[in-house]
């Protein structure tokens, strides 16, 4: 268990809250005077839309991060070799439920986890990492994630995520009005009848406007910067879990070669990706939201025969150059030495067979189709007839064989 570097995590996870807390309140509170010429009515909406969106975040910010990407909620029968492996990580993981899977019809290669807490979490996959990955690979990218679940990162990636695109939507229409608006009636009246009110007005507004552009710029940094160290620790988690680091770090090969940008991803949600969603390159360490992949695929295959915590902090302290690692030493001592094991059956290798990819590509299609609501037709000759939601309830003939089938 790494209860320690739990609570260390809920630690960081109160600052940062706090921390872009502040940043929301003192832009309600600059915008409310420039706005309304009541430094106490913009504390007061502040400390309202502060306190209205940590309770959105928290009982509704993992619906709302799904809804933006364009998750959709699969069952078993839709893809049971997805479902089976999010089986044998939650049971790996030792988490009390199993997540929620969802889908998400993109061909770019990517996943993030959400949820409120280890019993209300899911995780969502893109179709096109369902298509490209084998099995050691899929259970890597879902170790990983469960990973952030089990370390509690979920909780506190969808907090910030709202609060994030909060701050950024504030200072985007407060920065217009400013610009287009003007001061207020109030402001206005302050200056008139008080040249030092006046030029304290326009101190304010000076300052309000500063801070509208840096705010989201700062909000991002340490989000950044706390969710790239929370990476690393997934992937450690990752390798524990499927006692075969390899697995992961061949999953990170494909995202990395991989050029297609997430379509519905933005700035808030960009850090809870397993990879940068945008794929922008040459992001320096203070605006990447991730770490660099090679660097992570390095880490992990230079733990060599374990896969243990302790195993992880020698690897990353040798691809890193850092002493320490990146798990607090007892924590990575809690657990033992975990010899790298490749599960049986799997089909991983230097060569994939072509039948294997034309499968998977198979599975994914057939189950984005259901889920459209296609009805699929088995005829005898062995075709299958994907009949769309428009043509049900009809007659329609096999285009193999010239059999009718009624839908």
């Amino acid at each position: 268990m790494m209860w320690e570097q739990i609570r260390s995590n809920r630690i960081r996870s109160l600052v940062l809250v706090a921390g872009m807390g502040a940043f929301l309140v003192l832009l309600g509170l600059l915008l409310g005077y420039v706005i309304a010429g009541s430094g106490i009515a913009g504390l007061v909406i502040a400390l309202v839309i502060f306190g209205v969106m940590n309770l959105i975040a928290y009982t509704q910010g993992d619906s709302i991060l799904l809804n933006v990407a364009g998750a959709r909620k699969i069952k078993r029968e839709d893809h049971p070799r997805l479902w089976n492996v999010v089986e044998e990580m939650q049971i790996a993981s030792q988490l009390p439920k199993m997540p929620d899977i969802y889908i998400i019809d993109d061909p770019s290669l990517n996943a993030f986890a959400t949820g409120r807490d280890i019993n209300h979490a899911s995780v969502a996959i893109t179709s096109g990492l369902l298509q490209k990955l084998n099995r050691d690979e899929l259970q890597g990218v879902i170790a990983h994630e469960m990973g952030h679940v089990k370390n509690r990162d979920v909780v506190l990636m969808a907090w910030c995520s709202v609060l994030l695109g909060t701050i950024v939507i504030l200072s985007y229409y407060g920065s217009r009005f400013m610009m287009f608006g003007g001061m207020s009636g109030g402001s206005r009246r302050n200056s008139r009848d008080n040249n030092n009110g006046g030029g304290a007005a326009a101190l304010i507004m000076i300052l309000a406007f500063v801070l509208m552009i840096l705010a989201p710029i700062f909000a991002q940094l340490i989000y950044f910067a706390v969710s790239r160290k929370r990476e690393y620790l997934a992937d450690a988690s990752s390798a524990l879990y499927t006692r075969n680091p390899e697995g992961l770090a061949s999953a990170l090969d494909k995202l990395a070669a991989s050029t297609t940008p997430v379509k519905n991803a933005n700035q808030a949600t960009a850090p809870m990706y397993i990879v940068n969603p945008f794929r922008a390159k040459n992001l320096n360490d203070l605006t990447s939201t991730h770490p660099p992949i090679q660097e992570r695929i390095r880490i992990l295959r230079a733990m060599a025969g374990n896969a243990s915590y302790t195993a992880y902090n020698e690897a990353f302290s040798q691809i890193k150059g850092k002493k320490g690692g990146i798990i607090n030493p007892q924590t990575a001592s809690l657990v033992g030495a975990v010899p790298v094991v490749r599960p049986a059956g799997a089909d991983s290798g230097p060569i994939e067979p072509v039948s294997d990819k034309v499968e998977r590509t198979r599975e994914v299609s057939d189950m984005m189709l259901k889920l459209d609501n296609y009805e699929m037709i088995d005829c005898d000759c062995g075709a299958r007839l994907k009949v769309p939601p428009a043509l049900q309830g009809q007659t329609v003939r096999c285009p193999r064989c010239g059999r009718t089938h009624q839908t």
